[in-house]
């Protein structure tokens, strides 16, 4: 098992940054390489990377800013689980995208993705 981050800061208010992040099923709105996106309660059926894969909703926590969710099927992991969190930085936000996967080289590669992911959400949000 191994982890892996992503950090980006940006100019946008934690408070606008977490409207977006919050919405798990409205990950597509920001998220580059979907191609659609599906919802089935706490659950999202993403197609993507000529895969489909379920992520599961594990925690919301309003309060702390961050969204937990791990991925269920579809995608060569054994184990995966990721954090989104935002937090206040210098009149703006700091975004981390914390990721635990099994096997190890998936960690490295995910975060790659969701480094790439948290440049389009700077831009999605307004900077």
């Amino acid at each position: 098992m191994a982890t892996a981050t992503a950090e980006l800061t940006m100019n946008a208010t934690p408070e606008a940054v977490w409207a977006i992040v919050r919405d798990f099923h409205g990950l597509q709105t920001w998220m580059p390489g979907i191609d659609s996106l599906e919802s089935e309660g706490d659950d999202r059926i993403l197609s993507m990377m000529g895969m489909s894969i379920r992520e599961r909703l594990v925690n919301l926590d309003d309060a702390g800013k961050a969204i937990t969710y791990a991925i269920v099927d579809g995608a060569p992991v054994e184990s995966h689980e990721a954090t989104i969190t935002v937090h206040e930085a210098d009149g703006g936000s700091r975004v981390t995208w914390d990721v635990t996967a099994t096997p190890d080289e998936m960690a490295g590669m995910m975060q790659g993705i969701y480094q790439g992911s948290l440049d389009a959400l700077k831009a999605h949000a307004g900077g």
